[in-house]
């Protein structure tokens, strides 16, 4: 927490500007993009999900591209990849369901899912999930990870989390401490090579073992 992890995601969206350095997305410096060309390439979900007064609809749909309209079929399909059809379609008006402003009337994780399903709804070439997952159930997690991983194979997407069974299949994980990167590779080489990697995956299998011990006591 506090590592600077957010802070060096936001500079691909230009949400930040780097005073030192170049960010380059497809070999082309950020800054020379126009900007509304940079957002088209982006899916960002932050941390804190956002949603607007409206419907489930309106709420996905309005994170269009510039001069291409995201359809109903969009729509259907970004609820069914963020993993939120069971809840979206036990709504009163299933997609024309109303929601409050800020998304009072539905929970953090459904909040969070709706915001993953407006970034998927406009098929952005880079996906950027800015600690998103957080808000999201184990088993939630998982299962979109599992889409990004078969449905989404061809989109770039750059995951910041502090789960180490969120990123522990990435192709590459980039571990950050005060604002510095101290290590780099594949989970299996940060464990070799990494410290504070090793530290924080041996928590991590003490929480699931723990969290298995009580599942089978509820058994």
């Amino acid at each position: 927490t506090g590592s600077g992890k957010s802070t060096i995601i936001k500079l691909l969206p230009r949400l930040y500007d780097a005073t030192q350095g170049t960010v380059f997305v497809d070999g082309e410096n950020v800054k020379d993009y126009k900007l509304s060309a940079l957002y088209d390439k982006i899916g960002y979900i932050s941390q804190k999900a956002t949603l607007f007064s409206g419907t489930v609809e309106s709420n996905i749909a309005m994170g269009e591209k510039e001069n291409k309209k995201i359809s109903e079929d969009d729509v259907k399909r970004a609820v069914i990849e963020s993993q939120s059809q069971t809840f979206v379609e036990n709504m009163n008006g299933t997609y024309k369901a109303e929601i409050f402003q800020n998304g009072t009337n539905i929970s953090g994780g459904q909040k969070q899912r709706l915001s993953i399903a407006r970034a998927l709804a406009r098929k952005p070439e880079i996906l950027i999930f800015d600690d998103s997952f957080s808000a999201l159930d184990y088993q939630t997690d998982k299962n979109l990870r599992k889409v990004l991983e078969t449905d989404l194979k061809d989109t770039t997407c750059i995951i910041v989390a502090q789960r180490i069974g969120t990123i522990k299949n990435c192709d590459n994980i980039i571990v950050v401490d005060n604002g510095k990167i101290v290590g780099m590779g594949k989970h299996n080489e940060l464990l070799r090579t990494c410290s504070l990697f090793c530290r924080f995956d041996n928590q991590a299998q003490k929480k699931n073992h723990q969290r298995s011990e009580e599942h089978t006591s509820e058994l």
